[in-house]
């Protein structure tokens, strides 16, 4: 009887309802005159007709108000169940049909609920198989160098170096992790550090400069005056490094990467541009690769360095600061990456200046 002690509250406030509503009418039949009672004061058996009749009409409407309203209460409550129990296919809308009410508005937000939670399943299944094979190629690799060292003590410092690599990047990745659940902790675990934006971006192009020239590629910067935000420096600073340094990556040698920041109107918001010449993304690709672990196509003749995780930090880090960072092809060949920041101060401190 537990699920339904709603049915039966509502049962009894509908029939206690349309009894009184009865009474009331016959009373007021009976006190106006209108059907005066018999001189014997007894009650006709004809009369307790329409009075039985009230009754049990009155019962089964209000069966029907109650199931009505309840009905759709119990396809919820196991639609939860199944959701409580890891099930997050399940969906509640089908089971409450046609109704246009509020209670089909209840079931259409737990369908979105158990969507996202459907997604959010399956986005960390695959980051759970994505860094458990991303682990096992360097842990192969240390395994195979102290193996080696082991069988031909000669080649010992060979092996130490290739151990120290595999080690280096098996801490690169794990730092990439721990970036990225940090991220996804939300917004209140972030910093709000006052920070002038073009000024982090001329020191990140300084050094990426430098990569750029001694990979026999160029980088040109088009940044002018100040922008002051309130960010975590920190994860700004590791989104726009991997933005730019995966355009010096994958431009093609002798090309330039570009890079231009500028103001939009009075929007508060801070445009940054990466423009490379490389090999460019598929249309099918532009979206996906900001997701974890997904690597765009490589030049010719390179091979791919890095777990593919510099994007989908970049992304997470805007869009956590209430921005967005979008992909598009480059006319002639390439790849533009955008990236928009607003300055997010409470204060009245100019955001920018020239």
């Amino acid at each position: 009887m537990k699920p339904y002690r709603l049915f039966w509250k509502l049962f009894f406030a509908f029939w206690a309802a349309m009894m009184l509503s009865f009474g009331g009418a016959v009373g007021l039949v009976m006190t106006t005159g209108i059907a005066p009672p018999p001189p014997s004061g007894n009650v006709p058996w004809h009369l307790l007709i329409p009075l039985g009749s009230g009754v049990v009409t009155s019962l089964f409407a209000s069966l029907a108000l109650a199931w009505y309203l309840t009905r759709p209460l119990r396809h919820v409550r196991w639609a939860l169940d199944q959701l409580a129990g890891g099930h997050f296919e399940t969906r509640v809308k089908p089971q409450i049909g046609t109704r246009r009410d509020e209670i089909a508005d209840l079931g259409g937000y737990l369908d979105a609920t158990a969507e996202r939670l459907e997604r959010l399943e399956a986005s960390r299944q695959q980051l759970l198989y994505d860094i458990s094979h991303e682990l096992r190629s360097p842990l192969s690799r240390l395994r195979a160098a102290i193996g080696l060292a082991r069988s031909d003590p000669s080649d010992v410092q060979a092996m130490l170096a290739r151990v120290d690599l595999e080690a280096d990047r098996l801490n690169g990745l794990l730092d990439d992790l721990l970036t990225l659940s940090r991220i996804e902790v939300g917004s209140h675990g972030l910093r709000h550090d006052r920070v002038d934006l073009l000024e982090l971006l001329q020191a990140i192009c300084t050094d990426a400069e430098f990569e750029a020239k001694a990979a026999d590629r160029s980088l040109t910067v088009q940044a002018q005056g100040m922008f002051i935000a309130a960010v975590d420096g920190d994860l700004i600073y590791r989104a726009l490094e991997n933005v730019i340094r995966n355009a010096v990556k994958y431009t093609e040698v002798g090309t330039i990467v570009e890079v231009q920041a500028d103001r939009i109107g009075d929007t508060g918001l801070l445009e940054i541009t990466v423009a490379d010449r490389g090999p460019g993304v598929p249309d099918e690709m532009l979206s996906s690769i900001f997701d974890p672990f997904v690597r765009g196509p490589a030049e010719k003749g390179n091979a791919i360095t890095g777990f593919g995780l510099g994007l989908a930090i970049a992304q997470r880090a805007l869009l956590a600061h209430g921005g967005e960072i979008i992909a598009s092809p480059r006319p002639g060949g390439g790849l533009i990456v955008t990236l928009r920041l607003p300055h997010l101060l409470s204060d009245t401190t100019p955001a920018f200046a020239p």
